[in-house]
């Protein structure tokens, strides 16, 4: 008999690993206003409503796509705005983390681009949530603009728990032009909570 335990993949797009963890590649967006406010997503644990976190636009890398074409992609499905993959900087960050997904750990390796809007930003109420999946919906709350100031003392998570030392630098790096990222790509790490605290970013505990 199979143990689902072990071998179960969390969807479409996950593998198991050399660790015995399911993962997959991922594409995140900070996607900037004019303001130098970045756009977030709440989410809340499946097990534990009350606890929330934000976290960045972004999702799995569908086999066949390149990562800025994934990232593009999950800024339209999570927020109804059309970005060209062509235009986004990047990377300019990259990380893999552990979280809880599908009732067990799984392993994420991201890259990090940075977008800013050239028309007036949409008020978050008036994004669209048109493509969020119905696991999505049944975790994900609402998107939110915050500027670095507020991310320093939000009263709840924010993931990546960098991300306004990230967005600072970005804001002080950011080819005003549109060109190439200058670089360095900075480097979260490798968060794992089997040697660190366990990190969510965005998926729920316990995820059908």
């Amino acid at each position: 008999m199979t143990d689902q335990g072990e071998t179960a993949q969390p969807g479409e797009g996950w593998r198991i690993g050399e660790d015995g963890l399911p993962f997959r590649h991922a594409a995140r967006v900070l996607l900037l206003d004019a303001e130098d406010r970045v756009l977030l997503v709440r989410a809340h644990d499946a097990d534990q409503p009350d606890r929330t976190w934000w976290f960045t636009v972004g999702g799995g890398i569908d086999d066949g796509e390149t990562p800025a074409r994934a990232a593009a992609r999950e800024v339209l499905e999570e927020t109804g705005l059309v970005v060209d993959p062509d235009t986004l900087i990047g990377p300019v960050a990259r990380r893999s983390a552990v979280f809880d997904f599908f009732a067990r750990d799984v392993r994420q390796h991201e890259v990090f681009y940075v977008h800013r809007l050239t028309a007036a930003a949409p008020e978050a109420g008036e994004l669209s949530t048109a493509g969020w999946t119905a696991v999505e919906r049944s975790f994900v709350d609402e998107l939110g603009w915050w500027s670095v100031a507020d991310l320093r003392t939000l009263g709840v998570e924010v993931f990546p728990s960098e991300l306004p030392d990230l967005v600072s630098e970005v804001l002080a790096r950011l080819p005003v032009d549109g060109g190439a990222w200058p670089g360095p790509v900075r480097d979260l790490g490798d968060l794992d909570p089997r040697g660190a605290a366990s990190e969510r970013d965005g998926e729920p505990d316990a995820a059908p």
